[in-house]
């Protein structure tokens, strides 16, 4: 029964129901190779989940994923480490730059709209830039799959919605455990009982929890718990549902979370008091964290950026002379002006009005923005533990796992190769 959000069904008419499903039936060719159809895949995102969360705190279940499966150091989001820019770059193996959902709110410089992270959620125009998410991309070859609360997975591309999509109900807490049991037990029965090949799972825990109260906190902790038995109740569903040697799981999240300094007047960021805002900047999203976006007025950039640089704690770059480090500097959507604020200062535009107690945005390089990874299934080592890696390369794995043919991608195959059993590897795709 399915109480967490608004379902819809859509069946693309080249959908076809694959007829060899068992592991069985796959077949190694001369080199090793597996041949025939893929294990079924399920990515499970629990957002805001930093690298490190579950060393002060037991975890027995996700301690099991590590020895059944294989667990990564971490792993690094892209820049910038928000939900949407991240899961979209998960999905689609594309550089924020390449899939231009560079921000978690939709916004329009020229009409000064801006909508909110949950509505952007229900706006295709916002997704759909002509990147490629895997979900399109394997439902065009023959599979069926699934978004369960995925940032982008209610969207249309070219018209074409994912198969089958749930979106959050506005309003319900997203720490509700038995809702959280609800919503793995609706996924599993896709995959059992509707034959699913490929499902996205999304909780929005310990994000909430994260910005609430801080990363290093008894609640934190006290949701790090609930977690481990959400991945428990996962693994024992797959079991009884007989699913154990047909689906591999991808556990992960889209970026860390760090402790805002609050020393009043000390460490607060008001650029207000450093140039007048509303005589310089035309657009602006700035009390958003640790990143912000500025339009300055005709003729204006030099002198917008020149006041920026006297800012302490913060970074401010026209967007011609971003890192290529960031993967920012071709987008079309950005603003000319990007501002990075130090590890743990937040910007505010005229006024301190922000409350956050933990919050991420930063530079994907910091350590309090790398986030977990685990995986485990029928394609998997056991008990091993890998050196770091970006999350863009997580799309050319699934796409190996699925069997499907990857859309343009900026990932690499070969960065994930070592996680997999000898005989599941195969040229890169």
């Amino acid at each position: 029964m399915l109480k967490s959000g608004v379902l819809f069904l859509f069946r693309h008419p080249q959908t076809v129901k694959k007829s060899l499903r068992s592991s069985q039936m796959k077949l190694i060719d001369a080199d090793g190779r597996v041949s025939g159809p893929g294990h079924k895949l399920l990515l499970v995102s629990f957002d805001g989940f930093r690298w490190d969360y579950d060393q002060d705190v037991e975890t027995p279940e996700l301690d099991l994923i590590s020895r059944i499966g294989v667990r990564a150091k971490y792993m690094t989001p892209p820049t910038l480490t928000m939900t949407s820019p991240s899961h979209f770059t998960t999905i689609t193996g594309r550089w924020v730059e390449d899939h231009e959902v560079v921000h978690n709110m939709m916004f329009d410089q020229k009409t000064n709209l801006k909508v909110p992270h949950k509505q952007t959620l229900r706006r295709s125009e916002w997704w759909d830039t002509g990147a490629t998410p895997l979900w399109i991309t394997a439902q065009n070859q023959g599979l069926k799959v699934g978004s369960f609360h995925f940032p982008g997975g209610g969207a249309n591309y070219s018209g074409q919605p994912v198969g089958r999509h749930v979106f959050e109900t506005p309003g319900f807490p997203d720490d509700n455990e038995t809702e959280w049991r609800q919503n793995i037990d609706q996924v599993l029965d896709w995959f059992s009982e509707e034959d699913f090949d490929f499902v996205t799972l999304y909780f929005g825990e310990p994000d909430n929890v994260g910005h609430a109260h801080g990363p290093d906190t008894p609640q934190h902790k006290n949701i790090i718990r609930q977690i481990d038995r959400a991945v428990g109740y996962l693994r024992r569903g797959i079991d009884a549902q007989n699913l154990t040697r047909d689906l591999n799981v991808i556990i992960t999240s889209d970026h860390g979370m760090t402790t805002v300094k609050k020393r009043p007047l000390v460490d607060e960021i008001v650029l207000n008091w450093y140039l007048p805002l509303l005589k310089l900047a035309s657009f602006e999203i700035l009390d958003y964290g640790g990143f912000g976006i500025l339009t300055p007025r005709p003729g204006k950039e030099a002198e917008v950026l020149e006041a920026l640089a006297k800012v302490p704690n913060i970074t401010a770059f026209a967007k011609s002379q971003i890192p290529e480090s960031f993967h920012l500097k071709k987008s079309q959507r950005l603003p000319p002006v990007i501002i990075q604020a130090q590890l743990g200062f937040n910007l505010n535009s005229r006024f301190i009005v922000y409350v956050n107690k933990g919050d991420h945005g930063y530079h994907s390089g910091e350590m309090d923005m790398k986030t977990i990874f685990r995986v485990f299934g029928p394609d998997f080592r056991r008990d091993l533990v890998s050196e770091p890696f970006d999350s863009v390369h997580l799309y050319p794995l699934m796409c190996h796992l699925l069997r499907v043919t990857a859309a343009p991608h900026n990932g690499s195959t070969q960065v994930t190769q070592d996680l997999l059993l000898q005989h599941t590897i195969k040229a890169a795709l």
